[in-house]
């Protein structure tokens, strides 16, 4: 089912061998995209790859999902104490039959499964490949940002340790000292939550896999940030099981570490801030996530290959209180910061559906 080790000598094709190119002003591809680099012109076909094989056709669901999962599995990896990994370059894929042991790491052995061949297709290195694979399939989700994407990382040398990826069953203090030591401030660690907005529960509860962490995980939005928030009444699956508290609504799945983040004063105010604020959300994740996919490396030696990246869809509509729910429902835990007006669905409180595919 899963994969050997891969070589350490694999080719670093797109990497190295245009890790020196000298910047240049905007050339038109042969496939006929422009770019403002010459040697990114080799991703376009390789982007075009990750739509048509992996992500269904350009599709916001499980595969890009859980490849921006992926990625942060990946580059979390690392601390700027040093010894706890290469940060963002790929070991999690070059050296999945090590890190898919961890405990953390439950869960993602499909999108490796998936992602693997589609990597042996590319001459690029496992690093940039992961981080490609995350910012185009993060494009693919209306209202989401345009990731940076950074090309050259080298081959990973070995995998990362475990115990470097935050669980769900981790108190606040436990998880804020893990984004510390690599680099990232509450802030950050807050705004990197975002990603919650377009992803869901394969193995929390078992016999339940697929389950949204929000009621539209189709939209890169700021429902999870509200939904976080809502008084909880019951568990989606078979009881309550570790690393879940009550969610507000059926088919939802609630992380313990989400709810305890929301409620913490270290990082409620944040939290709350972002609710019913896209572009701040939008910003703020961006920035997190240009920092977290060069953990590691020498971005001097790095090519900007970011408009390779497809431009997101817009986002068409604003967030709303689920039916049946109001500001009434809500745990407010930054009482300083004026709550946002925000309407209610219509109807009878939903049941949200598990994502296709898992």
């Amino acid at each position: 089912m899963l994969f050997d080790r891969l070589s350490t000598v694999i080719s670093l094709g797109l990497g190295a061998s245009v890790a020196h190119a000298a910047a240049t002003k905007r050339v038109t591809c042969a496939t006929g995209q422009v770019t403002a680099n010459a040697a990114c012109c080799a991703l376009f076909p390789v982007v075009d790859l990750l739509q048509d094989q992996l992500f269904d056709g350009a599709e916001c669901g499980e595969e890009a999902h859980s490849a921006l999962r992926l990625a942060f599995h990946d580059a979390i990896g690392f601390s700027i104490h040093g010894g706890k990994g290469g940060g963002a370059d790929g070991s999690i894929l070059a050296f999945n039959s090590t890190e898919l042991q961890f405990h953390a790491n439950g869960g993602i052995d499909e999108i490796i499964e998936g992602q693997f061949p589609v990597f042996q297709q590319t001459k690029l290195s496992a690093g940039d490949f992961v981080h490609l694979a995350a910012a185009v399939g993060t494009a693919n989700c209306p209202g989401a940002p345009r990731l940076q994407f950074m090309l050259g990382r080298p081959p990973p040398r070995a995998a990362a340790p475990d115990l470097t990826v935050p669980e769900p069953t981790d108190d606040v203090t436990t998880i804020l000292a893990r984004f510390a030591d690599a680099g990232f401030s509450p802030r950050e660690a807050v705004a990197l939550l975002s990603s919650h907005t377009v992803a869901a529960a394969d193995v929390v509860d078992v016999t339940i896999p697929g389950t949204p962490f929000d009621s539209t995980p189709f939209t890169f939005d700021t429902q999870i940030f509200l939904e976080v928030l809502l008084k909880g009444s019951l568990f989606p699956g078979n009881g309550s099981q570790p690393g879940e508290v009550l969610s507000p609504l059926a088919g939802e799945m609630r992380l313990q570490s989400d709810f305890v983040i929301s409620q913490d004063p270290r990082t409620a105010c944040f939290w709350q801030a972002l609710v019913a604020n896209e572009n701040r959300m939008v910003r703020e994740f961006k920035d997190a996530m240009a920092k977290m996919q060069v953990l590691g490396q020498d971005t001097r030696r790095l090519i900007d290959c970011s408009d390779v990246v497809p431009q997101p869809p817009q986002l068409k509509t604003a967030i709303k209180f689920p039916a049946s729910f109001s500001q009434e429902d809500v745990q407010i835990a930054c009482p300083d910061l004026p709550f946002p007006s925000i309407a209610t669905v219509a109807g009878p409180a939903p049941t949200v559906p598990p994502i296709p595919g898992t």
